[in-house]
């Protein structure tokens, strides 16, 4: 009788290749976009880098959903009273509500935050390009951080332009007679917009600083994904708002 022989499950995982020659599904990830790489792996009940990932960008989301919620009554409040007045002794309705004239450095200071939010994409997809992350986890350097680092920093330079251009667009508002302390409530909203948007920003930029730091700090390639991954949503949110803003005050004055 022919010998039949069994093969040991062990064997089975090292010698079989697979369907039609091909690799065994269980490769290391690749720490990519996560696109078919395995990288939701979490072998012993833990978290996988596709895990995290999600659960940074539903924190990011969840906080920025609060920060939307603010933006909205703060335009409501803006259109309420840019309708309110009273009637005078003659029935008249009469407003205080006097147009503004934007600064035109406002228009240059929205197409660098936009040109922020393009370097800042630039700087997330160096971090998932797949060749570079593999030849990180193959010992051969850190050609994604080498890549991303610039597009970073020039992010940073860039809302830091856009926040100096700010000041300089209230000191143009200060110079033709819009004080805060004015009783114009159009100047009233412009620095409360204005005001609250750079505040975010800052935070943005703080976000920003501590991302390039953890490219170079950080050992594990996830974690820097994720960092700079979750800056980045933070990051073109706050351009999107600032778009919207940018139009309120310059075509419903």
């Amino acid at each position: 009788m022919p010998a039949t022989f069994t093969r040991n499950p062990v064997d089975v995982e090292r010698k079989d290749t697979g369907i039609g020659g091909k690799p065994p599904y269980d490769r290391r990830p690749t720490g990519g976009g996560g696109d078919g790489e395995n990288w939701d792996n979490h072998p012993h009940g833990r978290r996988g880098p596709r895990e995290l990932l999600i659960r940074y960008r539903l924190g990011v989301m969840f906080a920025l959903s609060g920060d939307l919620m603010f933006f909205v009554a703060l335009v409501s409040a803006f259109f309420v009273r840019q309708s309110a007045g009273h009637f005078d002794a003659y029935n008249n309705f009469t407003s205080d509500w006097r147009p503004l004239a934007v600064p035109p450095i406002l228009w240059l200071n929205t197409a660098v935050l936009l040109l922020s939010s393009v370097t800042m994409e630039m700087a997330r997809r160096q971090l998932f390009h797949e060749i570079d992350v593999m030849e990180e986890w193959l010992g051969l350097g850190r050609p994604a951080v080498k890549r991303a680092a610039p597009w970073l920093a020039a992010t940073l330079v860039l809302g830091l332009t856009f926040l100096a251009g700010q000041w300089v667009a209230w000191e143009q508002l200060v110079r033709q007679g819009y004080l805060l302390s004015s009783p114009d409530p159009s100047s009233h909203f412009f620095y409360l917009i204005t005001g609250i948007h750079g505040l975010h920003l800052l935070l943005g930029i703080a976000a920003l600083i501590a991302a390039l730091v953890g490219l170079f700090t950080l050992k594990k390639v996830e974690f820097r994904q994720i960092a700079v991954d979750s800056v980045s949503w933070y990051w073109h949110t706050m351009g999107l708002f600032w778009a919207f803003l940018f139009a309120l005050l310059v075509f419903f004055q």
